[in-house]
């Protein structure tokens, strides 16, 4: 059912985009990065091999855990398209000089980023000053180190007084619940374990409402994009439409799908997928997003890591970096 479904959105999708070839080759196959433990609307489509079907060709699929390993694997050719790749991630790689773009806003999540401390030491946001000296586990150029800073430098704690490890979020779970570390920041399943020994500082709300905005991308070697960009429209119109449907129906038979091609049970995944929000075509168009938006968002993101050391310099602009032009074709547009 699910794959009669899904097809059936995605269809819709590609005819819309008329009849184009899907590579310059005509044939071959593509390799794409996503997360395990990340239950994402796609993973459906990608179950029922519509994107195959969609793109005329084999899509080969990598699981990694973080954005930085994403860019990496995309520096070396190894992948073509990253599935919701953080935007830090993106701006410490384009920041570098790595000419990716990104394509789609793949999923906007501001309470499934965060920072959990050990239960143990009792601190929450009105003591948070306690962290100073403590060891956290952090895994470093992604979405979970922004928010960790921004964080860091909000409740006033002196980042020179911590001992930051580098860890992914199912290492850094580990190392919460064995006391290894007295806080750890991350996401998807590893920040679910994480809340299993301690509390987290700011609600997603809060986060916010401080301008922490936690949003993930799709993305692409720029060079890639401009050689084979009927590909990459098809592919964002396959991902559009099982969001589509994700939205209208939340059906239990596409979640049980989701769950199994994320690796969790129906009810992690159901607890997951229920912080996330999938932005639809237009909205990822407008100006509040890819429009205008992205773009100086990423600037001030770079400009954080910056001050923080983490890189050595930001880009004068980012717009460059985001490129609407697959998803407006997979829109029906130019």
């Amino acid at each position: 059912m699910i794959k009669t479904t899904t097809c059936a959105f995605v269809a819709a999708a590609v005819m819309a985009m008329g009849a184009q070839s899907v590579s310059a080759d005509g044939h071959g196959e593509i390799t794409v990065g996503y997360f395990l433990e990340w239950p994402m609307p796609f993973l459906a489509a990608k179950a029922s091999g519509a994107y195959d079907d969609a793109l005329g060709m084999k899509v080969n699929w990598v699981s990694f855990e973080t954005g930085t390993a994403m860019s990496a694997a995309m520096a070396s050719g190894d992948v073509q398209i990253s599935v919701s790749q953080g935007v830090p991630p993106f701006v410490v790689a384009t920041s570098g000089g790595q000419d990716i773009q990104v394509l789609d806003v793949a999923v906007s999540y501001s309470d499934n980023d965060n920072c959990v401390v050990h239960g143990d030491l009792e601190i929450d946001k009105e003591t948070a000053g306690e962290l100073a000296g403590k060891k956290v586990a952090v895994p470093l150029g992604t979405a979970a180190h922004y928010g960790f800073l921004r964080q860091m430098d909000h409740f006033g704690v002196d980042l020179s007084t911590l001992q930051v490890v580098d860890m992914a979020p199912p290492e850094g779970a580990a190392a919460l619940s064995q006391g290894a570390v007295d806080f750890a920041c991350g996401w998807g399943g590893g920040l679910s374990r994480m809340k299993e020994y301690g509390n987290i500082l700011l609600t997603g709300a809060e986060k916010q409402e401080l301008g922490i905005l936690v949003f993930d991308v799709t993305s692409a070697p720029a060079s890639y994009i401009a050689e084979h960009g009927d590909t990459v429209a098809k592919f964002a119109a396959v991902t559009a439409a099982a969001n589509a449907e994700w939205k209208a129906n939340e059906s239990e038979e596409m979640l049980a799908v989701i769950a199994e091609q994320s690796g969790m049970d129906i009810e992690a995944a159901r607890g997951s997928i229920s912080t996330f929000e999938f932005p639809s075509v237009e909205e990822q168009l407008s100006d509040a997003w890819l429009g205008g938006n992205a773009a100086s968002f990423m600037k001030g993101v770079a400009d954080v890591f910056v001050e923080a050391g983490s890189i050595d310099g930001a880009l004068d602009s980012y717009e460059d970096a985001v490129n609407i032009g697959p998803l407006e074709t997979a829109a029906g547009g130019s």
